[in-house]
Parts: structure tokens; sequence; C-alpha cells
């Protein structure tokens, strides 16, 4: 059985029609499915999930609790390895990449953390679906230039911010934003 880890931007706790739709094919494939304990897109997915009362779901938190399990799901906890900060949530993302053999992103076009889980898992040769909120469609995510494309799609602001993160290549997709 595969596992999917769905994952999404802390702004996005709405779940629209096209996410509902994917999230209700993941249920309808018997999916495994980790996810982690954030307000936002993760809260707002537990809560479907747990509408539909599915059990194949492990909800991966920091090691002082979770802040939300709303389907009273399988723990899975992470060492915080004396991070802090945007790292030490970081260190749970790493670990339901590894897990993963497919992803679901949620992504509002500005959030670095679900940007670097879709990174993560380019780059570990895991396709991810991105739910893309500016145009309201899904992309699948498999190679840089997949990427790219959707990046294409951000503002000239986010794009040049996102870019610093990723570094200078990716400065460069800020040139290609479409009117």
């Amino acid at each position: 059985m595969s596992t999917v880890f769905i994952g999404g931007s802390r702004r996005l706790g709405r779940l629209n029609n096209v996410i509902r739709e994917r999230l209700d094919n993941i249920v309808k494939r018997g999916l495994h499915v980790v996810i982690g304990d954030a307000d936002g897109s993760d809260r707002a997915v537990q809560a479907f999930l747990a509408e539909r009362l599915y059990r194949d779901v492990v909800v991966y938190c920091m090691e002082g609790g979770c802040r939300n399990n709303v389907g009273g799901w399988t723990v899975q906890s992470v060492n915080a390895d004396g991070k802090r900060g945007f790292d030490y949530y970081a260190l749970k993302d790493a670990e339901m990449t590894r897990q993963a053999d497919c992803g679901f992103m949620i992504w509002d076009a500005k959030s670095r953390g679900t940007l670097l889980n879709i990174m993560r898992m380019l780059e570990s040769g895991k396709p991810t679906v991105v739910y893309f909120a500016p145009t309201h469609k899904c992309s699948t995510i498999r190679t840089r230039s997949d990427l790219n494309g959707l990046l294409e799609h951000c503002s000239p602001s986010d794009c040049q911010r996102l870019g610093r993160l990723l570094g200078t290549n990716w400065e460069q997709a800020a040139l290609f934003v479409r009117e």
C-alpha cells in the first residue's frame, strides 16, 4: 500500500471542491496518510478525514505533543534534536517525506514550508500533486521543470522571496511570471 504525505499552508484552512475530490480519491484508494499537526491545511484535512471516519492516518508531531489530532489517530513523535523555530517543525516534515511514496500539498504560493516539502519530495524522486491556490488547480510535480512551471504563476515578490530561500537559480523564475 502506498503512503501519501499530505501537507499545506497554514493560511489555507478551508477545503474547496477540487481539494475535497483529491482527498476523496485518497480515501477511496485506501492510501496510508501521514500528516502534520499544524493549524490551517493540516487541521482542515484532518477534519475532512475524520468526517469520513478514515482510520489509516498517522499524525506527525514534535516531541512536546500534538497541536491537532482531530481523529485521535496514531501519533508519531519526532525528536527536536535541539532545533528551534522553523527548523524545529521542518524535522517532522523531513521525516514524513522519508516515509511517503508520494505527496499531496495544498500551497498558497507563499508558504516556504510547503514549498520546501514539495522540494524535498522532488529531490527524493517522489511525485507530488500540488493544489495551487492562486489558480485553483492541481499540478503533478516530478521534475524541476514542473516546479518552475508552477512558480511562473507566483507573484514577482513571492518568487524572489522564495528564490532566495531555494537558491539563485530559483530567482530567475521571477522573470517569467505571467500577467
